[in-house]
């Protein structure tokens, strides 16, 4: 029996898939992704570097003449709709009647409880104002309705798109910060950072990823703050836009491993997740690219501490970059002396954390050329990390593959086996966790891209359970984008202050000290 119909293999084809593409798709459901074999922590000493205020200061000021003739952007990912930021709202909309009983009894509730400190500081958030004029044009009055306690029609104002509608936006279209003049989006605070560090003779430039609905938005605020930015600094930003590719979504099936089908009959493609973005940063020209998330913004009074981080980070990376093409150089032209093969592997396992090959030693010259080269020839990143303190979000550790080879590895939660008592040993011990926070080098010592998708380990994705018009399925990941996506990259994994990390995963995270 065929597995697909002609109308199934139409839109396979549609979404930019081939059928074997398809079938390998119903094969990892039934087969599943085997757990990270993780073999101890990266920690200070073993896998992560910490630098003294004397590197950081030094490394700094090396970044500006470093970075002269590269190709320099920064990669956002910003396609994430805000939703999930205003879920208590939406919970508490749904669920409060309109007296002050109900009021108190849902501001108890662990799922909408943060309602009281919401409604308490609403006047210290950025999109007050914004509030207030919608409302006005409305008729209504901001603070007759609190008098009135009237909260359902203000978190309505909020959500829907009668007012503001928050609900429906991306995160990136949010007011985050408000300054003594003007206040700004999450996009502008990352057009903001990126004049500090992506800033080269006559270009600052940017790439988003947003979802398709959303474009439109985008662009519009893209437009209007070039202008604004040109007028500040006589160099207007360039903003590029691109969305997540159709053939990287991923079929969902049945809680069986069968084809899920839509009301309509018709196979039920879901995005596979921000892995899927390495489609899009593999066609980004640059030579240095800078990843942060859209929700990790500050305000321009404790930004110096994250430039100074950047560029230390970014002097470091393009440090290692030109060692390492001065090496491939001596390499490719195999005019390489014994002291020269020692010098480069040490620089491998000392600098770049690459595993010690135990047989290195027993290889012929030959051989012991044909592993560096293979060794240092790849796309190479630095990953910032921040000591734990109990924020969600993958953790750096050594990890072997299922060839047997170990490296530095970004691993989440859902990949560990949390039934077996060394892993979670091991997971235990961790000190740190990853922000999001990457400087990549993408090109090779030819100056020629690399295809990032031939470095993806393709055993490292997710099947997660979820739901559609009231029926369980299944969902596909794809290997995340800085996990599985990067995982044959040179990683090198950098101590960062936890002040570089600000994220706003709920609304009432921009009433913290950091975001006001």
């Amino acid at each position: 029996m065929d597995l697909f119909t002609e109308g199934d293999i139409s839109a396979i084809e549609s979404h930019g898939l081939t059928v074997a593409q398809a079938e390998e798709q119903i094969e990892q459901f039934k087969k599943g992704f085997p757990y990270a074999d993780l073999q101890a922590p990266a920690t200070p000493g073993n896998g992560i570097v910490q630098l003294s205020e004397k590197q950081v200061s030094t490394l700094e000021k090396e970044y500006d003449k470093l970075v002269q003739g590269e190709k320099v952007i920064k990669f956002v990912p910003a396609s994430g709709a805000a939703s999930r930021m205003f879920k208590k709202l939406f919970a508490f909309a749904d669920s409060f009647s309109g007296t002050p009983e109900d009021f108190e009894a849902l501001t108890s509730d662990q799922s909408t409880g943060s309602m009281h400190y919401f409604f308490e500081n609403l006047h210290e958030f950025s999109f007050i104002d914004e509030l207030k004029q919608v409302l006005h044009k409305n008729n209504l009055d901001l603070a007759e309705l609190m008098a009135s306690k009237d909260y359902k029609t203000i978190v309505e104002y909020i959500l829907n798109d009668k007012g503001l509608g928050y609900g429906s936006l991306p995160k990136g279209l949010i007011h985050f910060h408000t300054y003594e003049d003007e206040v700004r989006l999450a996009f502008e605070e990352h057009i903001v950072e990126a004049y500090n560090y992506c800033l080269q003779e006559n270009s600052v430039k940017l790439h988003f990823t947003v979802s398709p609905e959303h474009m439109e938005l985008f662009e519009k605020q893209a437009e209007y703050l070039s202008g604004k930015y040109k007028n500040l600094y006589g160099i207007a930003p360039q903003i590029s836009f691109s969305v997540q590719k159709l053939s990287t979504d991923t079929l969902a099936v049945n809680p069986d491993n069968t084809l899920f089908r839509g009301t309509d009959g018709a196979p039920v493609f879901r995005p596979g997740g921000h892995g899927a973005l390495i489609e899009n940063l593999n066609e980004l020209d640059a030579g240095l690219i800078f990843i942060k998330n859209i929700d990790n913004v500050v305000p321009d009074r404790i930004k110096d501490e994250t430039y100074a981080y950047k560029k230390a980070c970014g002097a470091l990376l393009l440090e290692m970059k030109n060692r390492v093409f001065r090496y491939l150089e001596i390499l490719d032209n195999a005019e390489v002396s014994d002291e020269e093969i020692q010098e480069m592997y040490a620089f491998a396992l000392n600098d770049l954390f690459i595993a010690e090959e135990k047989e290195f030693n027993s290889y012929n010259r030959i051989e012991r050329i044909d592993f560096l080269y293979n060794a240092l020839n790849r796309p190479m990143r630095i990953c910032g990390m921040v000591k734990n303190e109990g924020e969600p979000g993958g953790g750096p550790f050594w990890v072997k593959d299922l060839d047997g080879k170990i490296s530095l590895q970004i691993i989440e939660g859902a990949q560990i086996d949390r039934k077996n008592p060394e892993q979670e040993k091991i997971l235990a011990a961790s000190t740190h966790f990853n922000p999001v926070d990457l400087i990549c080098s993408t090109i090779d010592y030819k100056n020629e891209n690399f295809d990032l998708r031939q470095y993806i380990d393709r055993n490292t994705g997710f099947i997660s359970e979820k739901s559609k018009d009231g029926k369980p399925l299944k969902a596909l990941e794809l290997p995340g984008l800085w996990n599985g996506a990067m995982a044959n990259w040179i990683t090198v994994f950098v101590e960062v202050p936890l002040i570089t990390f600000n994220p706003v995963k709920e609304v009432n995270d921009l009433l913290r000290p950091n975001h006001l």
